[in-house]
């Protein structure tokens, strides 16, 4: 009895901590649908290792004309390489975290970085700050970008206005609507908001003849489409919805295929806490190394015009690469970044014969 009387006061203590103690999260009620079937498949397994040793987590990755690779790593660096991996060359290093790539209209690289904002790298390695706010918002998480072929303008997202990228894990938690998607004109050099109140908005690629522009909602499990051009411009849709992971970066193979990639599968226990926010303010109360973790399993969608699944692309055994965060294709050549892996990924389009 007295090592229960020991006992009760501290439980008590811990008890109140979680159920009452101040949180800075703000969660938001959502039901998501039902847990969609997508067979296990191991199409992913054939994926090679390139460019180890390099730097850690080449989170977005961009291929120019040349068939050259372009990763920004964790420590900010922002690197060219051959097709192979080899001869890496230091361009810039932006002091921040370097998420998502593309190219000006100059060929420079454009880099959207969590800390700084629409980022241009110079030649002389130099770095011009594009962006770093739109509407008198300062960007706190500014995640891909993309411009299409010939065209004088980039889009580009801003994964939350509130929450910074150390603070990741509060905007997941809080599920609301802080993203925007954005455009940058080279012409006049204003950025203007195309689409805002999105759920961590992600990935960014811009469609045939500039018609429309993709964005990923990541905490949505879905892709919204915003209408550049025709009848629809200005309005947006849903373009695939209810995904079966977490929606990370998407790019356009300049023919018939977006490849998507997933971060990491939906959970029915994940799903689970979504509509209970109250939940969800105890976990985050818990230390850091005891909040829900996602599963390695690289997985990429190829989706068609239409928003319709036509390639599906998995593997979770043993030294799987991933998580996948982003995927480009060039020529017959899937090239894969991850947030954290030690490499970059290259899948020729021939070894997916058969694979769903």
């Amino acid at each position: 009895m007295r090592l229960l009387s020991y006992l009760v006061l501290p439980l008590a203590v811990v008890a109140a901590y979680l159920l009452f103690w101040p949180v800075p999260i703000e969660p938001q009620m959502w039901e998501p649908p039902p847990l969609p079937r997508h067979p296990y498949n191991e199409a992913l397994r054939a994926v090679e290792r390139i460019g180890e040793g390099q730097g850690v987590g080449p989170e977005g990755i961009a291929v120019d004309d040349q068939g050259r690779l372009y990763a920004g790593f964790i420590d900010g660096r922002i690197v060219r390489m051959n097709a192979d991996g080899s001869a890496p060359t230091l361009l810039a290093e932006t002091g921040g975290r370097p998420l998502g790539l593309g190219f000006a209209p100059d060929g420079s690289v454009l880099v959207a970085d969590a800390t700084h904002g629409l980022l241009q790298v110079e030649a002389d390695g130099g770095l011009t700050t594009l962006a770093d706010a739109a509407d008198g918002v300062p960007f706190k998480l500014a995640d891909d970008v993309d411009r299409a072929q010939g065209s004088d303008k980039a889009y580009f997202s801003d994964a939350s206005s509130k929450y910074p990228l150390p603070d990741l894990m509060a905007e997941v938690f809080e599920h609301r609507p802080h993203g925007r998607l954005l455009e940058y004109d080279f012409g006049t050099r204003q950025t203007r908001v195309l689409l805002s109140d999105l759920y961590f908005a992600n990935g960014v690629a811009v469609g045939p003849d500039e018609a429309y522009v993709l964005v990923t909602e990541t905490t949505r499990y879905r892709v919204t489409r915003y209408w550049l051009k025709g009848e629809r411009a200005g309005t947006s849709e849903v373009f695939i919805d209810n995904l079966p992971g977490f929606p990370d970066n998407i790019s356009f193979n300049g023919s018939d295929r977006f490849w998507l990639a997933l971060y990491a599968p939906r959970t029915s226990a994940l799903d689970a806490l979504l509509p209970r926010p109250y939940l969800r303010r105890v976990i985050f109360r818990l230390p850091h190394v005891l909040h829900p973790k996602p599963k390695l399993h690289g997985w990429v969608l190829g989706l068609d015009l239409d928003g319709n699944v036509v390639a599906d692309l998995q593997y979770a055994g043993d030294g799987a690469f991933g998580p996948v965060t982003s995927v480009e294709q060039a020529g017959d050549t899937l090239y894969l970044g991850s947030l954290s892996d030690t490499a970059i990924g290259r899948l020729p389009l021939s070894a997916l014969t058969g694979a769903p």
